[in-house]
């Protein structure tokens, strides 16, 4: 197949030779709209992108790689005015607020359904994030052509085949894709084929960890180190996704 503009991340992902390709493709895509929102040709100064930005907000986890990312006079700006948003947003709720009679039987039933409507509010700004929905978009795209190439391209479907496998994380999210993606033939080809590759690396992930443990021991010290130092972080790596030990990414000067 000729390799085409979204074809290139996916392969090299797989030609790093890392725990997961997806991410090492989501790091690049997060990286590059942290730049895109706060970077030196960022945008936080354009209207259309602020009004996004003001709508959105961000998560816990990315409001904090917004800070760790530097540029204090960006973050103070997109802060501004989304905190005019915020503030407006959080009176409309308060005006609208009525409190609301909970049955007996209600109280006693910790899982009912019933909310604080201003919590309610507050739980949806938690869950809205701007760089969540523009990864996610991004990321639609990269699993529909990884199942393209799975099927069409040998050289592409022998490279993940031959390589680390994924994290669980992702390794679900291909799961779900596949069912949409694949046929029931080739379910019935693929997937045997990729829950031996997941068991395979799991197992030796597994492995270096055991052997980390063991060099703690005395008697091995001159033991050689085999593929365990870096064990603790692909280990969390494959059970979750992401790079624990990644520093912070950081404005480029």
């Amino acid at each position: 197949m000729k390799e085409k503009l979204y074809t290139i991340p996916l392969n090299d992902a797989l030609n790093a030779n890392d725990e997961c390709p997806f991410c090492h493709i989501e790091r690049n895509v997060e990286q590059d709209l942290l730049d895109y929102v706060l970077g030196s040709q960022s945008s936080y100064m354009e209207a259309d992108i602020r009004s996004k930005t003001d709508e959105a907000g961000f998560c816990r986890e990315h409001i904090r790689k917004m800070y760790d990312y530097g540029n204090t006079l960006g973050n103070a700006w997109i802060l501004k005015t989304h905190y005019r948003r915020v503030i407006s947003e959080m009176n409309d709720q308060f005006k609208k607020y009525a409190p609301t009679k909970i049955s007996f039987k209600d109280k006693l039933n910790k899982g009912s359904d019933f909310k604080n409507p201003i919590a309610k509010w507050v739980n949806g700004k938690d869950k809205s994030c701007f760089i969540c929905k523009e990864f996610d978009k991004t990321y639609d795209r990269y699993l529909d052509t990884f199942f393209i190439l799975f099927k069409e391209d040998s050289e592409f479907r022998n490279k993940v085949m031959n390589g680390k496998g994924f994290c669980l994380h992702h390794f679900g999210d291909l799961l779900e894709y596949g069912e949409i993606n694949l046929s029931d033939k080739e379910k019935s080809q693929y997937y045997p084929e990729l829950f031996k590759l997941m068991n395979d690396n799991m197992e030796r992930v597994f492995e270096d960890i055991a052997w980390l443990i063991e060099k703690y021991d005395y008697q091995n010290q001159d033991a050689p180190w085999k593929n365990s130092k870096d064990a603790v972080g692909r280990g969390m790596q494959k059970l979750r996704g992401s790079y624990p030990a990644d520093p912070p990414y950081k404005q480029r000067k």
